[in-house]
C-alpha cells in the first residue's frame, strides 16, 4: 500500500521551518486519513489540523456540519452521519433512560454500519475505542489501513475495577468492554492521553507494546488569558459531568470544610446529588466558547475525578491563566512536565477530600495573594495548542509507516 516508508517530509514535521507556521506539508503522497467519532470529542480538533498541515482527512461523525465548522472543520473533510441517525440520537436525547443497553448496542451498529458505506480509500484509520469495532476492521480489510485507536480513559478492565467500586455510579456494560478489548486486538497503535492511563495496560503487554501518548491540546483562541478583575470572594470552579466518577462528593467535602469559598459548576448533573448549599452554585452545559466567561470568574479549576484519562478542561483552564488542582487520576501530571507548566498544578490523591482541601486553600491564597502566582507565558500557552498535538500524532504515524506494506 505505501511505497515510500516516509509519507511527508520528517523536517517539516520536526518543525525545522521557522516558528512552525502554518501551512501544508511537503508530502511525497499525500497521507489519506479517517477519522471516526460519534459526537465532536478530541477527534475533530485532530482533523481540523491534520488538513491545516495537509494531511487528506475525512471525519465521520454526528456532529451537524454547521457545528463543526464553529470549530473550524472545513466543509471538504466532514462526512455527515446526522441524516442517518437523527432519530436515534434525539431519541437518546429526549429520553436518556430509555432502554440504555439497546440503545447503546443500536447506536455503536448504526456508526459502524454508517461510516462502512461511506469510507473512501485511506492510509490510516483512526477511530474512538469502543465506539467502532466493524468500520477499522473493514478499513484494515478492504485497504490494509493502518489502524489507530484513541482511548481516553484507562484500560476497559481497570476502568471497570475502579468504578464498580463505586455502586451508585454509571458501571460500564460487558457489551462495551468486550467491544474495548477486541479493539485493542486488533489496533497497530492505542493511543492515550496521560502516564496513569499508559500504567493501567500494564498487566497486558500484548496492548501495552501498541501505546503511544499524546496529550490532549487546547484552542488557544477560545481560552484567552483572564483580562477581567479577580472576584472578591475566593471561587473554585469545576467543568464538566457532575458524577461520582469526577469525585464530585470529595471535591463538595473539601469546600465546605472552607470558609468562605464557593465552587462554580459548569455542566451537566449526573449520577451525584448536588448540594443545595449557598457555597455551591451550578450552571447547566453551555458552548464550549463560552466555558471561557466561567474561567474568567474564578482563582482556581479543580478537577477531582477518581478515574479520568485526562481532563481536556485542565488545558483550557490552564491555557486561561488558572492554576490547577487535581488528583493523579486526571493527566494533571503530564501537563506538569511541559515546559514549566508544573507551578501552575498541584496533583493530589484520588479520593483523598484532606489534601484536596489543603491544595486548594493554598492555590487560593497563592491565587489572590500580593505576589500571585506568575502567569502562564507564551510558550507555555503554545504547548497547550492541539498543532502541537496534531504534529505528535504525525510523528508517530511516520514511525509505524516502515512496518506496514
Amino acid at each position: 500500500m505505501i511505497s515510500d516508508s516516509r509519507l511527508w517530509d520528517e523536517d517539516e514535521v520536526n518543525g525545522t521551518r521557522t516558528g512552525f507556521e502554518r501551512g501544508p506539508l511537503r508530502s511525497r503522497r499525500q497521507l489519506q486519513v479517517a477519522i471516526a467519532s460519534s459526537g465532536r470529542f478530541h477527534l475533530l480538533d485532530l482533523a481540523r489540523e491534520f488538513d491545516a498541515l495537509g494531511v487528506d482527512v475525512r471525519f465521520y461523525s454526528f456532529v451537524p456540519r454547521r457545528r463543526a465548522a464553529k470549530f473550524g472543520l472545513p466543509r471538504h473533510c466532514h462526512v455527515a452521519l446526522l441524516p442517518f441517525l437523527f432519530p436515534l440520537v434525539a431519541c437518546q436525547r429526549l429520553f436518556p433512560r430509555f432502554l440504555p443497553r439497546v440503545m447503546e448496542r443500536l447506536t455503536c451498529w448504526a456508526l459502524d454500519l454508517l461510516v462502512i458505506l461511506r469510507m473512501r480509500r485511506c492510509d490510516v484509520f483512526i477511530c474512538m475505542s469502543g465506539i467502532y469495532l466493524q468500520a477499522p476492521q473493514f478499513a484494515k480489510w478492504r485497504y490494509n489501513a493502518l489502524i489507530v485507536l484513541h482511548r481516553g480513559s484507562r484500560h476497559i478492565l481497570s476502568q471497570r475495577d475502579i468504578l464498580a467500586r463505586l455502586p451508585r455510579a454509571q458501571q460500564v456494560t460487558s457489551y462495551i468492554a468486550r467491544r474495548e478489548l477486541l479493539g485493542y486486538d486488533i489496533a497497530d497503535r492505542i493511543e492515550v492521553p496521560s502516564t496513569q492511563v499508559v500504567e493501567s495496560f500494564n498487566f497486558s503487554p500484548g496492548h501495552g507494546r501498541k501505546l503511544f501518548l499524546n496529550p490532549y491540546g487546547v484552542d488557544l483562541k477560545q481560552f484567552p488569558l483572564r483580562k477581567c478583575a479577580l472576584p472578591s470572594d475566593p471561587t473554585v470552579v469545576f467543568v464538566g459531568n457532575w458524577s461520582y466518577r469526577k469525585g464530585v462528593d470529595v471535591l463538595v467535602e473539601a469546600i465546605k470544610a472552607m470558609d468562605n469559598v464557593r465552587l462554580i459548576h459548569v455542566g451537566a448533573i449526573g449520577d451525584a446529588p448536588f448540594p443545595d448549599h449557598v457555597q455551591f452554585v451550578h450552571h447547566d452545559h453551555v458552548p464550549q466558547w463560552q466555558l471561557t466567561n466561567f474561567y474568567h470568574m474564578a482563582d482556581v479549576f479543580a478537577l477531582a475525578s477518581r478515574e479520568d484519562g485526562f481532563g481536556v478542561v485542565l488545558c483550557q483552564a490552564l491555557a486561561s491563566g488558572l492554576p490547577v488542582v487535581c488528583t493523579e487520576m486526571t493527566g494533571g501530571s503530564d501537563l506538569a512536565g511541559l515546559h514549566g507548566l508544573a507551578r501552575l498544578i498541584s496533583v493530589v490523591p484520588a479520593g483523598d477530600s484532606q489534601a484536596l482541601r489543603r491544595a486548594l486553600a493554598q492555590a487560593l491564597e497563592d491565587a489572590t495573594g500580593k505576589t500571585g502566582v506568575a502567569p502562564i507565558t507564551d510558550s507555555e500557552r503554545e504547548a497547550l495548542s492541539w498543532r502541537g498535538y496534531a504534529l505528535r500524532d504525525l510523528h508517530s504515524l511516520n514511525e509505524l509507516c516502515p512496518a506496514v506494506h
